[in-house]
């Protein structure tokens, strides 16, 4: 199926197998191709299936087969609900029922829940019974209980603020600003060595440096993205998209998704444009000044589509699941996508009349 590649070739073919749990991807060298294949189709012509792991990873598969679509769909769906099933969330009773360990956690050895040799054969496997399952989760509640308030802590130095993955009015209030720091930080250093690149914002950076500068930027307040460490500005558009994708909710809410898409499917583009500037109007001011700063320096990106090839649909393309999501995933993740993408091109195409300067 059709996956993005290098700058200068916007699409490759990797042949991607789903074996047991794992999605595993082939090189075009690893295994013949099929006779009389064609060349994958743009990105506009395809139906793509989104795939976002927990570690920020993001994979498109693609076909111009709805039928090969939705069989993807739906067998990876099955994989992650038996996941599901064999991973059940529950207290961790089989690391806790050692007195030891359940007196690390709480500081009472005594009231910790023994297991002697006595009680089964040499070697036999240890099997906790139910009382002795109910004393570890009372011992496991008390624990909770007695910890400490995350404000104290806070006060204390031990934890400190956190910006990826915090909620953006939190985020702004607690920085006394109406956009995040750390975005204004990407954006400033785009803007100085990123508008001539090519694909810029498409092209994806090194997943662990990505991550080593989330590191840093929850635990430095004062960073420097012209560090030579960050030197690579794909890294640092990487970890722009990682911030706006790790909000608990999107940049644009939940509660606006679909008042946004029926805007979009309105079949009178001057209604249409109207409608989503009512509804830009009416967001949270947080999220109202950080869209409109986004925006305006996408459109400051475009403006350099000559050299760095990043139209509005390749924007759309980018921007479009990552600012605008539905709270619960649709049935069609290609329909939805597609919507999304209009949503985010429209705010482009129509900046100055959806955010018009203040007076």
């Amino acid at each position: 199926c059709p996956s993005p590649a290098t700058p200068r070739k916007s699409w490759g073919v990797s042949w991607v197998v789903l074996a047991g749990n794992s999605l595993i991807f082939y090189k075009e060298s690893k295994g013949p191709a099929p006779t009389g294949s064609l060349p994958p189709p743009p990105p506009s012509c395809c139906r793509p299936c989104q795939l976002r792991t927990v570690t920020g990873n993001e994979f498109l598969l693609q076909s111009d087969q709805e039928a090969t679509i939705q069989e993807w769909s739906r067998a990876i769906r099955g994989v992650i609900r038996r996941l599901d099933l064999e991973n059940p969330v529950d207290v961790p009773v089989g690391w806790l029922h050692r007195g030891d360990t359940a007196g690390e956690l709480s500081g009472d050895e005594d009231e910790a829940p023994r297991v002697t040799e006595g009680a089964r054969a040499p070697g036999a496997p240890h099997t906790p019974d139910a009382s002795e399952k109910k004393r570890v989760k009372s011992k496991l509640r008390r624990f909770i209980v007695k910890r400490p308030p995350l404000q104290s802590l806070q006060e204390k130095g031990l934890i400190r603020d956190q910006v990826f993955g915090c909620r953006l009015d939190a985020l702004c209030q607690r920085e006394s600003t109406t956009v995040p720091r750390f975005v204004r930080l990407c954006v400033e250093a785009v803007e100085e060595r990123g508008l001539d690149v090519d694909g810029i914002y498409r092209v994806n950076g090194n997943l662990s440096v990505i991550q080593k500068l989330r590191f840093a930027v929850d635990r430095e307040e004062r960073l420097s993205l012209a560090d030579p460490e960050w030197s690579d500005v794909h890294v640092v558009t990487g970890a722009l998209k990682l911030f706006f994708r790790e909000l608990p909710e999107p940049l644009v809410p939940y509660e606006f998704f679909n008042p946004f898409i029926e805007a979009i499917k309105l079949p009178d583009p001057q209604e249409q444009v109207e409608r989503v500037a009512e509804l830009v109007k009416s967001l949270p001011p947080a999220n109202y000044a950080t869209l409109r700063y986004l925006l305006a320096h996408l459109c400051r990106v475009m403006e350099r589509v000559d050299v760095n090839r990043m139209t509005r649909q390749n924007i759309g393309i980018v921007f479009g699941p990552t600012l605008l999501r539905p709270e619960r995933e649709p049935g069609s993740l290609a329909a939805g996508m597609a919507q999304q993408n209009k949503a985010v091109e429209l705010l482009l195409a129509h900046f100055d009349r959806i955010f018009p300067a203040p007076p």
